[in-house]
């Protein structure tokens, strides 16, 4: 790949000061010896049209970014999609190219990746139970679809998460059920899970700082599952430790936000970030 001239990149939200990603962006920056830069942005919804048309005439602008709330309100905005976030109806990355901006959804095979071991293998049956259905919903959904996963999808609007399931995989065979439904316990014998990958995600907020816990009884989650919170902040959240304290194993909401990193990353330098060893450096630093 060819590396871009100096610019700069950065991540957009409201609030965005608990953003983890200008910590990814400027550790590879620097392990690579690039002169980019990338910083955190704070954009409201009503400043949102403005930014836009402002980074459209910034020659040093190498894209952004886009996290909550503005990955479905920055779509009207942009010139095209991506076919994979057309899909999603979701716009995580934004990047000039050739004086078009053009949106991506990097949270897809960013969401993936940490499974890509146990996605490897072949299964006779793979299902998930995605509890959520905001906006980081539908790039899991769309994601899990498309390993030829059932979803089990939990909210407490069943409406809403029907359509979402209709919207996102409409010849699928997936099912709804009430978030509250995973809070009590329940002694329904799951049969042989052998051949089977089983996976529950947590796709909501509960359990972030300043949140609410996310309730969900142990007794839901088949043997063998993987749980898989996308918080990052704590990193080690209540489900997580509560997951390992019962044997199940474990996926951290830094391994997705790492992942889909790495993908804008490219777009917006034009390089491979190190990865491999270099991600328990960074990790490290991203836990302090």
């Amino acid at each position: 790949m060819t590396h871009a001239s100096a610019g700069y990149a950065e991540v957009i939200g409201d609030p965005i000061v608990q953003s983890k990603s200008p910590a990814i962006h400027g550790y590879w920056l620097d392990q690579l010896g690039l002169d980019g830069s990338y910083r955190a942005t704070h954009v409201t919804a009503e400043g949102l049209p403005g930014y836009i048309a402002a980074r459209r005439a910034d020659p040093e602008w190498r894209g952004c970014n886009v996290t909550m709330p503005h990955k479905q309100a920055v779509i009207g905005l942009i010139d095209r999609l991506d076919p994979l976030a057309s899909r999603v109806g979701a716009v995580n990355t934004i990047v000039p190219e050739h004086g078009a901006l053009v949106g991506y959804n990097t949270d897809v095979p960013g969401f993936l990746e940490p499974l890509q071991p146990w996605l490897d293998q072949p299964h006779l049956f793979r299902m998930a139970r995605v509890l959520g259905t905001g906006g980081a919903a539908r790039a899991i959904i769309t994601a899990l679809a498309g390993v030829g996963t059932v979803i089990v999808l939990a909210g407490r609007d069943l409406a809403k998460a029907r359509a979402l399931l209709d919207e996102l995989d409409p010849g699928g065979s997936h099912h709804v059920t009430d978030l509250a439904h995973f809070a009590s316990v329940t002694d329904f014998a799951f049969d042989d899970r052998q051949g089977c990958f089983d996976l529950v995600v947590n796709a909501t907020s509960l359990g972030m700082v300043g949140q609410p816990p996310l309730a969900f009884d142990m007794t839901h989650a088949p043997p063998g599952s993987v749980f898989y919170d996308i918080v990052t902040s704590p990193l080690d959240t209540a489900l997580l430790q509560a997951a390992r304290g019962h044997g199940f194993r474990t996926v951290d909401g830094l391994a997705m936000l790492i992942g889909q990193a790495d993908h804008a990353f490219r777009r917006f330098f034009g390089a491979k970030p190190p990865r491999g060893d270099a991600d328990a450096a960074l990790r490290e630093r991203l836990e302090q």
